[in-house]
């Protein structure tokens, strides 16, 4: 019986720090002493002194047989997995190691089209072509939901030879989709389920959360820990059911990914945050769900603002919610998402995560309190009163989506082609060489491969005039694009 509160591997690395042995290894700062004294200073000795590497009393992350291996275990079993491998590649790496476990050159693999560029990127190193279900798209909001389960039965009936399908599971603004349907329909066909788990670390500890990938009985799930669940940016989890998937094989492309100068502050921080979810998760999302739905309910009474809740749930793409990710709508201001962010942000020194040109995004974690949430209400007052003092109450703005473009060629194809860079106003029916993508959430207007629309131009130079961060082309200002070169007859 694995005990959840232990952290053997955080407790290893103190045990080894107090000892304070005589390093003559990397880092070569060696405890602080060989850095910058400001740094030093600000990251304080604690820190410094378990900055480590692999050496052999501390394990090691590329072939874990003791604290690391320990440490793995109580996360497999905390997620109610057969195996967890710890990510310090952030969830991205996770993502990549997931496909590139199971799709070969020119294998198909089913993927919602709102993915993030992680995935797409996986896609074109392992040399797959994806298969796109088109996402529900919510056209109050202006933004994806999920895949049904209507689309997936499709897309296998049409596709059965393909070796996996991606599931988002939740969205980057908290709806979930009937995964457990999902993953049923998948496995009939012996398709293994492989889930992009970023925003969704915190749902497995608490019954009135969506189902977890785990739960639902996905195969492959990349999991970021530090999102909502407690660690330090760039740490992330791979959890893993075997049967459709072979666990080695997954922990072997792990490694071809991984930096061999693994971060142990990283690995301590999974290691903790782990502990912290198994034993007080469910206690602390009580009472975050709770601080979450009286923001919801608040912000609902303010002029001009709108804080969807689970009346947008319709049991297809929109199945269940994660209440702690407060989606507000701002378009009946008559300004843009990015407008609010800045004035938010020279008004009252808050900092969203993420804003587009009708929305706000605000995240509730059990790292909020009362007091925080009193703060961007009454900010969220205000903003209301200026705005409908200036008279812009009444006047909407437009909610359009852009064209789900047509993949023409498979993206490895067409990044690896040889290209051309055109002006950008003049693409439209080009078929393009590069991502161009809304960061954040990241997911791509336009992939690889894909055949440029007018309307996607105008979607893309909207975004870039409301000051929106469009990135992806080699050419930041978008004026030029780069496309697949057409092949000219010889006269």
């Amino acid at each position: 019986m694995l005990n959840q509160w232990e952290t053997p591997l955080f407790h290893a690395l103190l045990k080894h720090a107090s000892a304070e042995p005589k390093p003559f290894h990397i880092p070569g700062h060696k405890k602080g002493k060989g850095m910058n004294p400001e740094f030093r200073d600000f990251i304080g000795h604690n820190a410094l002194s378990i900055d480590l590497i692999n050496i052999e009393p501390l394990d090691d992350l590329h072939h874990p047989h003791g604290i690391i291996h320990e440490a793995q275990e109580l996360a497999a079993d905390a997620f109610s997995a057969d195996y967890t491998f710890f990510s310090v590649q952030g969830t991205s790496g996770a993502i990549m190691t997931m496909i590139l476990s199971v799709c070969a050159p020119g294998d198909k693999i089913l993927v919602p089209r709102n993915v993030h560029k992680s995935i797409m990127s996986a896609i074109i190193f392992a040399g797959a072509v994806p298969v796109f279900i088109y996402p529900e798209l919510d056209k109050k909001l202006g933004i994806s939901h999920g895949i049904t389960p209507a689309s997936v039965q499709t897309a296998v009936q049409e596709h059965p030879e393909a070796k996996a399908l991606l599931v988002i599971n939740p969205t980057y603004f908290g709806v979930s989709a009937d995964l457990k349907l999902i993953v049923d329909t998948a496995h009939q066909s012996g398709i293994p389920v492989l889930v992009d788990e970023a925003h969704g670390v915190h749902i497995h500890f608490h019954p009135d959360l969506p189902l977890s990938a785990m739960q639902a009985g996905a195969d492959l799930a990349a999991t970021s820990v530090h999102k909502l669940g407690g660690s330090m940016t760039q740490s992330s989890v791979l959890n893993v059911k075997k049967g459709l998937v072979d666990p080695h094989h997954v922990q072997a492309v792990m490694s071809m990914l991984t930096t061999t100068s693994t971060s142990y502050l990283l690995l301590a921080s999974l290691d903790t945050a782990r502990k912290y979810l198994a034993t007080q998760g469910e206690r602390l999302l009580e009472q975050t769900i709770a601080l979450a739905e009286s923001v919801r309910k608040e912000v609902n009474a303010i002029p001009g603002l709108y804080c969807p809740g689970r009346e947008m749930l319709d049991s297809n793409a929109a199945f269940a919610l994660d209440p702690t990710k407060i989606l507000i709508s701002v378009a009946d201001l008559g300004i843009t998402g990015y407008e609010v962010e800045k004035w938010l942000r020279s008004q009252y020194n808050i900092e969203i995560e993420l804003s587009d040109l009708y929305n706000i995004l605000c995240i509730i974690s059990f790292g909020d309190d009362r007091s925080d949430t009193d703060f961007l209400l009454r900010a969220l007052r205000n903003l209301s009163e200026t705005f409908v003092g200036a008279g812009k109450l009444g006047s909407p703005v437009s909610i359009h989506l852009p064209d789900i473009p047509v993949l023409a060629i498979p993206p490895r194809d067409a990044f690896y082609a040889p290209t051309e860079t055109i002006p950008f106003e003049e693409s439209a029916g080009r078929i393009i060489a590069e991502f161009v993508m809304i960061y954040p959430p990241g997911i791509p207007v336009l992939l690889p491969g894909e055949v440029i629309t007018e309307t996607n131009i105008v979607y893309i130079k909207e975004n870039a005039a409301a000051g929106l961060p469009v990135q992806g082309p080699e050419d930041s200002s978008l004026e030029q694009i780069r496309v697949i070169k057409e092949a000219r007859p010889i006269r």
